[in-house]
């Protein structure tokens, strides 16, 4: 079972890299399962590799096993360079439960969306799994959900010097359940440097 276990996400891994980073293109990641029943939404500020800063509205709504998330807000990017706004939908599904031979929750997490300038918008694809645990804090409604999102993003610019390129990064994520309706949720990206930096996020769930 354990060897079955690894196998199915070493596939997953390498077919779809593992977690995905925000569809906008920011350092913030999804945590492998859902903390609401019916919705949540709230508010992220995040901090690329690079300079500047962005602010992103969001919302997520479970139907079913799945839930869908969808983000929007602005990258103001500082040095004299042209803000964008930015635009992007998520969906996320349950794919593993932890049991005595794999201590981990993961689930698919897949996106699009983009970054939008005239003359030089960037669309973004992410795809992959996350992983992590629930830990409950003993005699506490608090709970820590550390989670990893090992990333491949498709990311393709626009304009006269536009390209396409497959970028890695590593997502690590920690969700803290301080009462029964709201979350702070931290996020990092490590790796290459066109996702890294990290981000700042409240959230109220219902």
């Amino acid at each position: 079972m354990r060897n079955t276990m690894m196998a199915v996400v070493a596939a997953l891994a390498a077919t779809a890299s593992a977690a995905a980073a925000q569809a906008t293109g920011m350092p913030s990641y999804n945590a492998p399962y859902r903390a609401f029943a019916k919705s949540e939404f709230g508010g992220v500020i995040e901090f690329p590799n690079g300079g500047g800063t962005a602010f992103e509205g969001m919302y997520r709504f479970a139907t079913g096993t799945l839930d869908v998330g969808v983000r929007g807000g602005a990258f103001f990017p500082g040095g004299g360079a042209n803000n964008r706004v930015l635009a992007g939908a998520e969906g996320r599904a349950r794919v593993l439960t932890h049991n005595e031979q794999f201590p981990l929750d993961g689930a698919f997490v897949v996106g699009v969306g983009g970054q939008f300038v005239s003359g030089a918008s960037v669309l973004v694809i992410p795809a992959g799994l996350s992983l992590g645990r629930r830990l409950d804090v003993q005699g506490s409604q608090v709970s820590i959900i550390p989670y990893v999102q090992p990333t491949l993003a498709l990311i393709s610019s626009s304009g006269p010097l536009g390209s396409t390129k497959v970028r890695f990064v590593l997502g690590l994520g920690g969700d803290f359940r301080l009462t029964k309706m709201f979350d702070a949720r931290v996020g990092v990206g490590v790796g290459d440097a066109a996702l890294e930096g990290f981000s700042l996020a409240a959230v109220w769930v219902h």
